[in-house]
């Protein structure tokens, strides 16, 4: 059973980066703030409202860097309450248009060949980006079970390859779009930038651009 999928999780939430440079300010601040106290001249002191606004300034300039701290602790908790909601789909099938891995077995596709296409030619390439494969399919908006093979018909080796589809009208060449096809989830990783899922082969993948999910056949 199929179930479409446009749950956001937590993978949308960016770890803020540190702010070294406010941290850095913050000393400096500090240092010269000392070393103007001690430095002035005592027959024209500075005005003590000079020094009101400076204790103001180091006071903002701290409170800035304690507020970076807490949303890089609260950024981290986040995430892994994300990682928490995608732990049920590990052992799963994910649709993307990430690459596919081929072992031997065959990979469903979800192929979406342009409006009007009367041809649709899948083209594979290896993680060299040599094309090894042109394949005609059906030009038609549906899952097929495709089971990889190279120009001369022989199986392909095992590894990671890219797919797109070329549709045609005519002769005419339409567009050229990525191709979704399911695969196993097998971890759910902390990634910088949120939780990503881990797929069969080791190919990395974005919660948020998984675009449906099936029980594995």
């Amino acid at each position: 059973m199929e179930i479409n999928s446009n749950f956001s999780p937590s993978a949308s939430v960016v770890k803020p980066a540190a702010n070294t440079k406010i941290s850095s300010d913050f000393d400096t601040f500090l240092k010269m703030l000392t070393a103007q106290i001690q430095n002035q001249d005592p027959t024209n002191p500075i005005d003590s409202a000079d020094y009101a606004v400076q204790l103001a300034t180091f006071s903002s300039v701290e409170q800035q860097t304690l507020t970076n701290q807490k949303l890089d602790a609260l950024a981290g908790m986040m995430n892994v309450q994300g990682m928490a909601q995608l732990a049920p789909w590990v052992g799963q099938e994910a649709r993307s248009a990430a690459p596919v891995f081929m072992n031997g077995s065959a990979v469903t596709l979800s192929p979406l060949p342009e409006i009007g296409a009367d041809r649709a030619v899948l083209v594979v390439k290896d993680a060299s980006g040599n094309t090894v494969a042109r394949e005609d399919i059906p030009p038609l908006r549906q899952a097929f079970n495709w089971t990889g093979s190279d120009m001369t018909g022989a199986p392909l080796p095992n590894g990671i390859y890219a797919l797109n589809l070329e549709s045609y009208r005519d002769g005419v060449q339409l567009g050229i779009s990525a191709v979704e096809n399911y695969a196993r989830i097998q971890e759910v990783q902390n990634g910088p930038a949120g939780p990503r899922l881990i797929l069969e082969g080791g190919i990395a993948v974005s919660a948020v651009d998984i675009t449906a999910l099936r029980s594995a056949s």
